[in-house]
């Protein structure tokens, strides 16, 4: 057996008896490599303990093996420096990671501020340094068009995460919030609730806007309405959450329920609710939107709709790397959303 070490594509070459050329083709699953000589390779690669270097596989196929994510600068930051930590990157990290591990990829993440002009500048830097083979537009930059023709532009393949279905350029791989929304509504108006209230998050963010106008229709559709005060916007920040809550606790007539445009804003209104002596389930029903992992540590756990981060960004890494390799996959690619149902919500005591 052949010693173990710092091994090179030349001596799996040297091991298989092939040219170097051959094992590349391997490496990076190209053509006419005939199944026999494949296996003997594969083989070598196996006995030599051999890692291909990632300068390796690019000289050898002309493709970086990067997928760079674009995320939301400013509030990963200030959830970060405020020991808050941030669930929904750690769930596209989760699915996108894994899913680059696997198809032999690498998934880099960069913070963007969210200017329209700043962004476009960072990102066009980054492409020129990195050169990845396709690029993942979270929320709010999926919304940026400019950023959408500088990748065009480029050629590079890009996907949105978590953007809606009225973009007719790139992978746009999403749930859907109306539905979601109107699926939250229908759980508590199932309970009795009449009075329900509902706190929007960023205006910058597509979902907000469609979350809110799927709360709308959902009360429409059981013959209810929004009074008044009823509908509040926050930013998805906890300080937000907190104003958010305290204004509609605040009306004459207090709502029996309200739908939350995210996690962390949700549990700001459990924070404010507690401190004003109200109790969750039995006066406030609290809904969340994402259902990332803190939820169900929270004091009641929160019944929320489960947006599919994780699995969101697995999808799309998938699609990427097969749009680099030449396929047309543009369009969008719904995928099913939950509500997982805890004990915030119960049925209407009044």
């Amino acid at each position: 057996m052949a010693k173990r070490g710092a091994q090179t594509i030349e001596d799996v070459a040297r091991v298989a008896g092939v040219s170097r050329q051959t094992v590349s083709r391997v490496l990076n699953n190209g053509p006419s490599v005939r199944p026999v000589v494949r296996e003997r390779i594969l083989a070598a690669i196996e006995e030599l303990g051999y890692v291909p270097s990632l300068a390796a596989r690019r000289m050898g196929s002309g493709k970086s093996f990067l997928i760079l994510a674009i995320n939301d600068r400013a509030r990963t930051i200030e959830n970060w420096s405020a020991g808050r930590g941030n669930d929904w990157v750690d769930q596209m990290l989760h699915g996108g990671m894994l899913t680059c591990e696997g198809l032999g990829y690498h998934l880099l993440f960069e913070l963007v501020d969210t200017d329209p002009a700043k962004a476009i500048k960072a990102v066009d830097g980054a492409l020129s340094s990195l050169r990845p083979d396709g690029v993942i537009l979270t929320p709010p930059h999926s919304e940026n068009a400019g950023l959408a023709a500088l990748l065009t532009k480029r050629g590079i393949p890009f996907g949105r995460m978590g953007s809606s279905s009225r973009h007719n350029d790139g992978i746009n791989v999403f749930m859907s919030d109306h539905a979601a929304a109107v699926a939250a509504v229908e759980h508590l108006v199932a309970l009795d609730h009449r009075r329900i209230a509902f706190i929007s998050g960023s205006a910058n963010y597509a979902a907000s806007n469609a979350r809110e106008r799927g709360y709308i229709d959902g009360l429409a559709a059981a013959g209810l309405s929004a009074p008044t005060g009823y509908i509040q916007h926050g930013d998805f920040s906890f300080a937000s959450g907190v104003e958010a809550a305290e204004r509609l606790l605040a009306l004459r007539e207090q709502p029996t329920a309200v739908i939350v445009s995210n996690d962390e804003m949700a549990f700001a209104a459990l924070h404010v609710a507690r401190n004003a002596g109200i109790a969750v389930p039995g006066a406030l029903s609290v809904v969340s939107f994402d259902d990332t992992p803190g939820v169900r540590f929270s004091m009641p756990p929160l019944t929320a709709i489960r947006q599919p981060i994780s699995a969101l960004a697995a999808k799309l890494c998938t699609a990427l790397v097969r749009a680099s390799g030449g396929d047309d996959l543009n369009g969008d690619y719904v995928l099913p959303f939950e509500l997982i149902e805890r004990q915030s919500t119960a049925r209407c005591s009044t």
